[in-house]
């Protein structure tokens, strides 16, 4: 059974909110056959990274680049994943303040790295998540699980 892991770092709210509306979409009733996996970032291990078939990732941006959680789980994965997870697909939602441009280059360039495939667009909130934000990550979290489908 394909596996999807939610790496998330989810501090406030606001990622809250949208790590929810992500997790609905990823397990949404008529998407089959995929298992969902979540982890705090701090607690994503090497071995769930390697287990995965596909990955959503979510973070708060902090200054302008991804929380120091999710580059915890990068700089400890990143190696071990390089060669092992090339291809895979991935998601990413990430919640600023006011900006988030910084945090999603940060991630596009690790994921590249890794030869990670985006599935779909990001998804990018700025202050608190609209109910379309909100559609926005469920949509994210049921593509990237419909995408893994056998």
């Amino acid at each position: 059974m394909p596996r999807l892991l939610i790496v998330h770092h989810t501090p406030s709210p606001s990622c809250q909110a949208m790590f929810e509306a992500v997790l609905a979409g990823a397990t949404d009733p008529e998407i089959h056959g995929v298992e969902v996996v979540r982890r705090p970032a701090l607690a994503a291990t090497v071995p769930d990274a390697l287990a995965a078939d596909g990955y959503l990732l979510g973070t708060p941006a902090n200054l302008g680049m991804m929380s120091g959680a999710l580059k915890v789980f990068f700089d400890l994965a990143y190696y071990p994943c390089l060669d092992a997870t090339r291809g895979r697909p991935f998601g990413l939602y990430v919640h600023g303040n006011d900006d988030t441009a910084g945090a999603v280059r940060g991630i596009e360039s690790v994921t590249t790295g890794l030869g990670w495939v985006k599935a779909t667009g990001v998804v990018s909130v700025t202050g608190e998540p609209s109910r379309p934000d909100l559609q926005a990550c469920w949509e994210l979290g049921a593509t990237v699980a419909a995408g893994l489908m056998a």
